[in-house]
């Protein structure tokens, strides 16, 4: 079991890392596209497009990463005024809403990267994209979201998940 859940944070490291070279990349076009079009007069017609690509995948590739080392919203002002107790209860309760909105986007996804597959749809720009390579981060990256809002609920559930919010973690 051991090894399975270290393969998974390994994954979730190997997307995370993805999805900050998709951020370089996309700046570093984005900077070669503003000094082509303004200085050069000449711009790169598939900067934009795949900009936009690349934000959608980095923002799927990266959640599951995210949510593992404490980097989303929550209201700590509101959890601080519970006792550890409550805490770990609001953990299992967030945790199991966000598996069950993971697991929604999950078969969306899957639904609809299977139909673009399917009609062969692409995407009529510049770069004409086959949709489902553009919609394919969705499930892949919901699915890891929803594997890690699982592990979170358990370990809340059983009191080994700690707290990684900026209040103080006094006992009851």
């Amino acid at each position: 079991m051991r090894k399975a859940l270290r393969i998974l944070d390994r994954i979730e490291d190997l997307m995370a890392g993805a999805a900050i070279l998709l951020l370089v990349g996309i700046t570093l076009s984005v900077c070669a596209e503003v000094f082509m079009r303004y200085v050069l007069n000449d711009p790169i017609l598939w900067v934009v497009e795949i900009a936009e690509y690349a934000l959608v995948y980095i923002c799927f590739l990266g959640t599951a990463w995210a949510l593992t080392n404490g980097n989303h919203v929550r209201v700590d002002i509101f959890l601080s005024a519970f006792p550890q107790r409550w805490r770990q209860r609001f953990g299992v309760l967030s945790s199991l809403l966000g598996l069950g909105i993971a697991a929604v986007l999950t078969i969306w996804g899957c639904n609809a990267v299977w139909e673009k597959y399917l009609s062969g749809a692409y995407r009529p720009t510049v770069v004409e994209f086959p949709s489902w390579i553009v919609l394919l981060c969705i499930p892949v990256g919901s699915l890891f979201l929803g594997l890690r809002f699982f592990r979170n609920m358990v370990g809340y559930a059983l009191g080994t998940l700690a707290d990684r919010s900026s209040y103080d973690m006094d006992a009851e």
